[in-house]
């Protein structure tokens, strides 16, 4: 298709055609005079004599005759099995071969795209309905679901890093060095009930299956001292730590059940991940700390004014706190 400035439209082909025709030009100099082919001018002569003013016109790439293109009779029947019986695409290309027609499972779908009806709220004025409301997993009462998640993060040198004194500081080379030494990773192990948002962090040095256990025993105590005496499930991911028998069989012998999410899909474990997205965004790196231990201080003050004063709109504007069944509003020392 032409743009509206091309210097051939159908109008400029016209003019061309005419100083050829009517002026008596010479094709190869008409073909000067517009800046195009000998060969462009004798096509476009030839449609205007064949067809007038309509051959001047762009044609259709289409082919004049396409011998695999499936019959309008077959389209209709794949139309009426999908509209009458709602049959899926693959057992509507079953069926057909059933019938004999050679054509393949993705020419239906194409046709069922093409028609309006590949999906299954096409076929019905409220289709709309038909869709599956958004599910949320919902604990019924404190304990009912603790999450579990674990939060990788880089040691922080004494003295700061370049984000604390820029990349060019002396500290951002010394940094740098460090990091080239191994200076190491802080893991931030978190528990969230899922009722009250409650939540237990604790900075570790490793993940592994011994140390989550350590980590699970002191928040199932800490939840203890809020009213949630029982844990009736633990969800977390499918890390090694969480997969181990000895984690599953403590988890076991303290709470109901261990469940892990299906792989790949955070969604299904969301609330200690967006317990870890605030932490990120108000905490870690909200400022540049001097050193690694800062770091942990600053996360205990925080975990503490997150569970008895940060407002949560889970909690109807009330901080975690005071939807335990301990109802407790002081503020406790920190478990960093």
């Amino acid at each position: 298709m032409t743009h509206a400035n091309a210097p051939l439209t159908p109008t400029g082909r016209r003019r061309m055609v005419l100083r050829h025709l009517d002026d008596g030009l010479p094709q190869a100099h008409v073909a000067a005079e517009f800046r195009v082919s000998r060969p462009t001018v004798a096509t476009w002569v030839a449609r205007y004599r064949a067809a007038g003013e309509a051959g001047l016109y762009d044609r259709t790439s289409r082919p004049g005759s396409c011998p695999s293109q499936i019959s309008s009779g077959l389209i209709a029947e794949i139309d009426s099995l999908r509209r009458q019986k709602k049959w899926s695409a693959r057992r509507i290309h079953h069926h057909l071969q059933g019938l004999g027609y050679q054509l393949h499972l993705r020419t239906v779908g194409r046709w069922l795209h093409r028609l309006g009806i590949s999906r299954l709220r096409d076929l019905t004025p409220d289709g709309e309905s038909l869709r599956r409301a958004p599910q949320r997993i919902r604990a019924g009462w404190a304990g009912h679901m603790v999450h579990l998640d674990v939060k990788k993060l880089g040691r922080i040198p004494d003295g700061g890093g370049w984000w604390a004194h820029g990349r060019g500081s002396q500290q951002a080379l010394a940094s740098k060095r460090a990091h080239k030494q191994r200076v190491g990773y802080t893991y931030l192990h978190s528990a969230v009930d899922g009722f009250s948002r409650l939540a237990y962090t604790e900075a570790l040095d490793d993940e592994k299956a011994a140390t989550t256990i350590g980590f699970f025993c002191r928040a199932r105590a800490f939840f203890a001292a809020h009213g949630i005496t029982r844990i009736h499930r633990v969800v977390t991911d499918n890390g090694a730590n969480y997969r181990a028998k000895d984690f599953t069989r403590t988890v076991s012998g303290l709470a109901g059940r261990h469940q892990r999410i299906r792989p790949y899909t955070p969604r299904h474990n969301g609330k200690v991940e967006r317990y870890n997205r605030l932490l990120a965004d108000e905490v870690l790196y909200a400022r540049p700390y001097p050193s690694e231990q800062a770091r942990r201080e600053a996360i205990g003050v925080w975990v503490n004014h997150f569970n008895y004063h940060r407002p949560h709109t889970a909690c109807g504007d009330q901080p975690p706190a005071s939807r335990t069944p301990a109802r407790v509003n002081n503020v406790t020392p920190s478990y960093i």
